[in-house]
């Protein structure tokens, strides 16, 4: 009998068990938990905010993201030479091949022995190899050529408006909007921050973005990263200016709008 009831007991406690594991492998939570601990939906979609919806919305957000520069993988050894720049290059042991030349306004630079050699357009790495390969083809064997890009010339973004310093800056990487703004010393007295317009030429067509710089510091929107060539606008809120006119029709957001003037 004492064997019969210790049998029992334990088929229980393995059925019971068997049960439990059985309803906790059937529980699922739509969601994950992230490394900071916090609760996320894994189907859910949050909105951005500041920007618009419908058809209109996906496609001035493809524009954007097409031109706007990846500050987590980017780096210096992605960025284009580009006319105007100047590119210092140095061949290891040869230092009468070592020189500072500048970029034409047709991409392209002079070296001794290999003369024209196409830079712009390319990347420090891929001119390392171009100059290079010419050298080996000709006169060195197995070179070392590096190229670093001295300064950044085709790189420059103009701010005016109501700010205290308007002017043109050259930049030397990512800058962005509050950066820019800090570049002209910060807005001036009668400056309307939600009235900061950028323009940009994207594909021969003129484009606007409005921004409204109180939300961007206090986090409410991401602070928009400018390219060579933008113009940021600063509108001053005491006068009425054309600026207004073009600011009444954009919506605030962080995509660009082809501009109908």
């Amino acid at each position: 009998m004492t064997y019969l009831r210790n049998f029992c007991v334990g088929l229980s406690m393995l059925v019971a068990a068997l049960v439990l594991s059985g309803c906790l492998g059937s529980t699922s939570v739509d969601g994950t938990v992230g490394g900071d601990g916090v609760f996320t939906e894994q189907n859910s979609t949050p909105q951005a905010q500041g920007t618009i919806g419908g058809p209109a919305a996906a496609s001035a957000q493809k524009i954007f993201a097409a031109n706007s520069v990846d500050t987590n993988g980017g780096s210096s050894k992605d960025y284009r030479i580009a006319p105007l720049d100047v590119v210092e290059i140095q061949v290891f042991g040869v230092p009468d091949l070592n020189r500072t030349a500048q970029v034409s306004s047709s991409g392209m630079i002079s070296m001794p022995l290999i003369k024209e050699v196409r830079a712009g357009g390319k990347t420090t790495t891929q001119l390392e190899r171009e100059i290079a390969g010419k050298l080996e083809a000709g006169y060195l064997q197995s070179p070392q050529v590096t190229v670093l890009v001295k300064e950044y010339n085709s790189q420059r973004i103009t701010v005016d408006g109501a700010v205290k310093k308007p002017g043109i800056f050259p930049t030397t990487g990512d800058v962005s909007l509050l950066q820019a703004i800090a570049l002209a010393e910060g807005l001036s007295e009668i400056a309307d921050p939600s009235g900061i317009l950028v323009f940009r030429t994207v594909n021969n067509q003129r484009m606007a973005a409005r921004f409204d710089l109180k939300m961007v510091r206090g986090g409410k929107i991401q602070d928009p990263l400018l390219q060579a060539g933008d113009i940021v606008m600063v509108d001053e809120s005491a006068t009425r200016t054309t600026l207004r006119d073009v600011k009444s029709v954009l919506p605030l957001s962080g995509l660009f709008q082809m501009l109908l003037l």
